[in-house]
């Protein structure tokens, strides 16, 4: 309840990350980035809360009406997010479209690093929210990192749940121009080293 009631207007979801480390949940890059929009973070570090927020999905008051009975834009239950998730949609148009033009003239890079990370990563991208950092492992679909990690201190077999990892980069960064050099140079070590 204090985290909606201090939720700027036009917020569209709770954040929260997830794990056992309240101080290293605070430095993780997708949580800095979600405070650089100027959002805040829960940070969860009991077993219990990855659960609960999945279950939960959504979390405030029904949404207003107008007079014509129609729910009021921006009312409502807010969506629970976990900010490991990829599905953030912080960026705008022209930053979407960097990113994209940076996958692009970088398809090569990402190939190698993907074919050196092999199952580690479900693929490389270049990440659209990333600010200082040089990059970040995000989750795809259904299962985050720490409930892979809960799944598998479990019996009978729930430890084969695994989360679909994804590698963002961030292409203003300067490590990510130090692999651009190298993979233009044709250095594979240093690619190789470097991812």
């Amino acid at each position: 309840q204090e985290y909606a009631e201090a939720m700027p207007e036009g917020q569209k979801a709770v954040y929260y990350a997830a794990g056992n480390d309240r101080e290293r949940l605070a430095k993780m890059p997708v949580v800095k980035a979600v405070l650089a929009k100027g959002y805040d973070v829960l940070l969860c570090t009991e077993d219990v809360d990855e659960f609960c927020f999945q279950a939960m999905m959504t979390y405030g008051p029904e949404a207003e009406q107008d007079a014509e009975g129609k729910d009021i834009e921006g009312t409502g239950p807010k969506e629970l997010k976990n900010v490991a998730s990829g599905d953030l949609d912080f960026a705008s148009e022209e930053e979407k479209k960097e990113a994209e033009e940076a996958e692009k003239d970088n398809e090569a890079l990402l190939s190698a690093m993907k074919e050196q990370l092999g199952d580690a990563v479900t693929k490389v991208a270049v990440s659209t929210r990333l600010t200082d950092a040089p990059s970040a492992v995000t989750t795809e679909g259904p299962v985050s990192l720490e409930m892979e990690r809960l799944m598998s201190q479990m019996p009978d077999g729930m430890g084969e749940v695994k989360s679909q990892r994804v590698l963002e980069l961030n292409a203003k960064h300067p490590v990510f121009q130090v692999l651009k050099v190298s993979q233009s140079a044709g250095d594979a070590e240093k690619v190789k080293l470097y991812t």
